[in-house]
């Protein structure tokens, strides 16, 4: 059987110069957030398949890569069934699994706990241009907290990391799963049918609300309620004061002090915002992962027109672990697409130090190598970094790599046994 050497569908090897930029954007995302007291904790690549099965993570429990049960209690034959093969499941996302760390450990952390968490994630998903089955996922999460501190925080952290990766003009969209509810329910829907609803509210923003008003009486919906539930986007509501104008308009639907809380996260986090952002209420936005309870967000880059990071609150999760209810709420960054998109604008990383290559030319004896490692070794107290490498046959292709990992000509020295050649 022939070795194939391209990596698996749906997997990708990662370059030096792209490493480089991930292993920054990674230290810069732990120096910020525990700024902010999150504290890194990390979970098993590996989850129960009971708790990867439990109806909490929407559409992703149907990418799930299954992990075959081990030794003497894999039994095959012809009437076994896929849960007689499987009793794990590489984790899907990083929420459910910190819903089973708190579970387990609530005991011996703080209350409230600010956790953050960054690791890797699986989806047998259909691979496409900046999509992958593997792919890094960076987690913030405040369990214990019931007040909207919580998402003022959540909110306030990861601008502030957007920022300091240099992004500007962006938008932070937010809205409430009370209102969503409070919305279908005012407009005559009725319960069963509001996931429906909120399926095809998701995709205003490819179809626009002619769209939606089609596809809500396509699928069987009464006419009226269309109208009457279609009208309440027709306001354009977008700024703080309409948050409580749609409250007043929803009445006895929603609940009380919703509106007043979405309101006091947005006017809280302009006070104290320190990037280059806005925040608005968009009574159109969803969050797809069926585990939200109240508050969601979304952030936008208005130059990219695509959603880089999201969260919101999950009151319910780990109380299906636990049987008491614990609040939560997180902020997930697109870490692989906020990569994506520093690659695109020729992003650099930020040096500390300069960086030098030493080509060493081949046949040099020991005391002359000895004599260019020390200066190596000089410049990296005084924190360089220094490659020192012997001098290939095609030396121009060799200088040509290094440049493209980063090294400036200048700093590219050969070193020859005769002498030093600039």
């Amino acid at each position: 059987m022939a070795l194939i050497k391209k990596p698996t569908t749906g997997m990708k090897d990662i370059l030096p110069a792209e490493m480089r930029i991930r292993d920054y954007v990674t230290g810069l995302v732990k120096e910020t957030y525990e700024t902010f007291g999150f504290t890194p904790i990390e979970t098993p690549a590996v989850e129960h398949i009971e708790n990867l099965l439990s109806k909490q993570g929407g559409e992703n429990e149907k990418l799930i890569f299954k992990v075959l049960k081990r030794g003497e209690k894999l039994v095959l034959g012809p009437y076994v069934k896929e849960e007689d093969l499987a009793d794990s499941g590489l984790r899907y996302d990083l929420t459910l699994p910190l819903s089973r760390f708190y579970a387990c450990h609530a005991s011996e952390l703080p209350a409230p706990f600010k956790a953050l968490q960054i690791g890797p994630v699986w989806r047998a998903d259909r691979p496409q241009k900046g999509r992958f089955r593997q792919f890094v996922q960076c987690d913030i999460d405040i369990l214990g907290d019931a007040t909207n501190l919580a998402e003022i925080e959540l909110i306030t952290a990861t601008t502030t990391l957007l920022g300091k990766l240099g992004f500007k003009d962006f938008t932070v969209r937010i809205n409430d799963r009370r209102i969503l509810k409070a919305m279908a329910e005012y407009s005559g829907f009725s319960e069963k049918d509001h996931d429906t609803v909120f399926i095809i509210l998701d995709k205003m923003d490819k179809i626009g609300i002619d769209g939606v008003k089609d596809e809500l009486i396509s699928s069987g919906f009464d006419r009226d309620s269309v109208d009457k539930y279609t009208g309440l986007f027709s306001e354009g509501l977008a700024g703080n004061s309409d948050v409580i104008k749609l409250s007043r308009i929803l009445n006895d639907h929603l609940e009380d002090g919703c509106a007043a809380s979405l309101s006091g996260i947005m006017s809280s986090v302009m006070k104290v915002k320190n990037a280059d952002f806005n925040i608005v209420f968009d009574p159109t936005l969803v969050r797809g992962m069926s585990y939200y309870t109240g508050t969601i967000f979304e952030i936008t880059m208005n130059e990219f027109g695509s959603s880089v990071a999201g969260g919101g609150r999950y009151d319910e999760m780990i109380g299906k672990f636990t049987g008491n209810k614990v609040c939560a709420c997180g902020f997930s960054i697109g870490f692989e697409r906020i990569i994506t998109i520093l690659l695109e604008k020729g992003f650099k990383v930020p040096e500390k130090g300069s960086r030098y290559a030493f080509l060493i030319e081949k046949g040099a004896d020991p005391e002359f190598v000895a004599s260019v490692m020390e200066e190596a070794a000089r410049l990296r107290e005084k924190g360089s970094c220094v490659l020192v490498s012997m001098m290939n046959k095609n030396k121009k292709f060799q200088k040509e790599q290094l440049e493209k990992d980063g090294f400036i000509t200048d700093n590219i020295k050969e070193f020859y046994y005769s002498g030093l050649k600039m």
